[in-house]
């Protein structure tokens, strides 16, 4: 059995699970009927630790990489393109939980819609841009 291949199927199906919760759960939120701010609140949370899932995976995947290469891949523009767009995701979708679990008591209907809209288009783009570097690699 090869190490590496071991290391990049466990580090990918954490990866997926993170993914999972982070589309997923916003999904849930934006498209059940309006719930209970206990449970929009865990979903947050949820969504938040997807997000972290995703960026501790996918530097495991450069460091999985890196042990046994002793340098990053050689990914051409566009994977470095969706790698950027990925990494901007998980920026802005941690930074609107954090904002959400902090803000979001005090805020109208229509502000946890927008909240959730968001939260789920930038699951999208992250699991569109994924789809790329994985092809473009």
């Amino acid at each position: 059995m090869d190490m590496q291949d071991l290391g990049y199927a466990i580090v990918q199906v954490v990866h997926n699970f993170g993914a999972a919760a982070v589309v997923g759960g916003a999904a849930f939120m934006l498209y059940m009927a309006p719930q209970p701010a206990p449970l929009q609140r865990k979903f947050a949370w949820l969504i938040g630790f997807g997000w972290g899932t995703q960026a501790l995976s996918g530097m495991v995947f450069g460091a999985i990489s890196y042990y046994y290469y002793r340098k990053f891949p050689d990914i051409h523009d566009i994977a470095i393109a969706a790698l950027a767009v990925k990494m901007l995701c998980v920026v802005s979708g941690l930074s609107l939980v954090a904002l959400y679990l902090c803000h979001a008591d005090g805020w109208a209907d229509r502000q946890h819609r927008i909240a959730w809209q968001m939260l789920f288009a930038l699951g999208a783009t992250a699991l569109t841009a994924a789809a790329f570097l994985r092809w473009f690699s």
